[in-house]
């Protein structure tokens, strides 16, 4: 029996819930969503079909993380995503951190790698990847 499961949401804890709003809203351009709680802890925005992204204020510090831990995102705008980057001074890179270099996978997607306020990596690609066939 397969058990269908979707991604609902997923949380990072932030050191300033301002200043990652701001980011998330203005620099990678996710809509944001009425969050529940309005106790000015969390800042909710729409990540795709069905899929969210939970700020959550309270994170005195984060360690650092390393690049394979990320969070992946697609747009078929890549070209303007990268001169926006490029205009708000976030610095990209490839997968091995070759900073300003656009890494081309061998199946043909673009993608480069920029870290948010609190240096969680983040990965944007110019299109979805194709849907790989379940073992």
């Amino acid at each position: 029996m397969s058990i269908n499961i979707t991604v609902s949401h997923i949380a990072l804890q932030v050191t300033n819930l301002q200043r990652s709003t701001d980011f998330y809203q203005n620099i990678v351009g996710l809509p944001p969503l009425e969050e529940p709680f309005k106790i000015g802890r969390h800042s909710w925005f729409a990540l795709g079909p069905g899929c969210q992204l939970h700020l959550i204020a309270g994170a005195e510090q984060l360690p650092g993380f390393h690049i394979d831990h990320h969070l992946a995102m697609s747009t078929p705008l890549f070209e303007a995503f990268i001169e926006k980057l490029t205009d708000n001074g976030v610095a990209y890179c490839d997968a091995r951190k070759n900073w300003g270099v656009v890494h081309v996978r061998p199946d043909g997607i673009r993608q480069v790698f920029f870290q948010d306020p609190d240096g969680y990596w983040l990965e944007m690609n110019n299109e979805f990847p194709v849907p790989v066939n379940p073992v």
